[in-house]
């Protein structure tokens, strides 16, 4: 089985992933020997305990990644490759104090005694590499309304929008842009409070749907234009060494709902069930490219991230929200990886851990 194939099996077999991490100890419970074959570097996997525990991805977790599988995969071409688990400060500081070349974690923040401690700032302060992006460009990713602010600074194009609750846009004369519309969560993941009641065509149902959210997902909404042309994901590598960013445009399709739509819901994220394509057509592929990469540069991100991006009905991109910690298992950013470049899943992983090297 190829490290593709093994990644879905674990991706679909829920108490398989979980026993595979079983062998996770205190410390660092899984180091590979040296080699002279092997690149000289040191890589820890930084990983939490709350993952034996639960099926279900923490708050605190940016990239869901297979911890086991990736060690695996970075063992075959580095010297010194471990897992490490982290319980309590202390264990933080003593992997700061072994100084790897590279952390390799999706981990963004710790709970410490109800403190909240951001890993990669935290590896910054001590000048240890790690993959992903920094909390302060995090930030403004995660707020859905903070990086639409980046990007209208930035002259991209993105849907006209503003954020609310229950009770704060009392009347139809105080929505400040017009139906139809699309409201969603300002801070969530996984399209979780999407469905096929977040097109609002009128006053009724846009505060039902804005009651919906602030009572399950525990937000305020973000509502916007209602984008009704195709829907893209853009994979974005950054070369830490050029700056040079290469961009990896998909095409997302969503079945459409009872109402005609192609909505893509957390549901059909949940089972899988939208089409994922190759973007064929040269002018907008092109035009992907150029958005997502200004978009990438304009919330600072960097190494790799998503950037999302739908056509209005003139067929013209807008950019709809980013991820600069996009899952490592066989989700958006492996696929367009695989589509653009021809990586296999063991190529991208050695490609983030060496561009993170950098």
């Amino acid at each position: 089985m190829d490290y593709t194939n093994k990644q879905i099996a674990f991706a679909r077999d829920k108490s398989t992933q979980l026993s595979s991490l079983t062998f996770l100890e205190d410390r660092t419970s899984h180091t590979t020997p040296n080699s002279p074959k092997k690149i000289n570097k040191t890589i820890e996997i930084v990983s939490l305990p709350s993952l034996l525990m639960s099926s279900t991805v923490p708050l605190n977790i940016g990239i869901d990644i297979d911890e086991q599988l990736i060690c695996s995969i970075l063992s075959r071409a580095y010297q010194q490759v471990s897992i490490t688990v982290i319980n309590e400060q202390i264990d933080l500081d003593i992997l700061a104090a072994r100084r790897p070349d590279l952390v390799f974690s999706g981990v963004k923040y710790f709970n410490f005694e109800n403190r909240k401690l951001w890993l990669n700032d935290y590896l910054d302060q001590h000048g240890i590499a790690y993959v992903a992006s920094n909390k302060a460009a995090l930030d403004g990713e995660f707020d859905k309304g903070n990086a639409k602010i980046l990007i209208k600074k930035a002259g991209l194009a993105t849907a006209d929008y503003f954020t609310t609750e229950p009770d704060e846009h009392l009347t139809e004369a105080s929505i400040p842009i017009a139906f139809p519309l699309f409201v969603k969560p300002v801070a969530s993941g996984d399209s979780k409070g999407i469905d096929a009641k977040s097109i609002v065509n009128n006053f009724a149902d846009f505060k039902s749907k804005v009651a919906d959210i602030w009572d399950k997902q525990n937000s305020r909404s973000l509502v916007e234009t209602y984008l009704s042309g195709r829907e893209y994901s853009v994979g974005i590598f950054e070369d830490s060494s050029s700056g040079k960013l290469t961009a990896m445009p998909i095409e997302i399709i969503a079945p459409k709902n009872k109402n005609g739509q192609r909505i893509l819901d957390f549901d059909i994220k949940r089972f899988d069930n939208e089409k994922v394509i190759a973007v064929k057509n040269a002018t907008i592929r092109e035009q992907l490219s150029e958005l997502a990469k200004s978009a990438f540069l304009a919330i600072n991100g960097k190494a790799f991230g998503r950037i999302d991006i739908k056509l209005d009905h003139r067929r013209i991109p807008h950019f709809v929200e980013a991820n600069l910690m996009p899952g490592l298992r066989t989700g958006y950013f492996y696929i367009s990886c695989h589509i653009n470049l021809g990586l296999t899943y063991e190529q991208m992983i050695l490609r983030i851990a060496k561009n993170g090297l950098a």
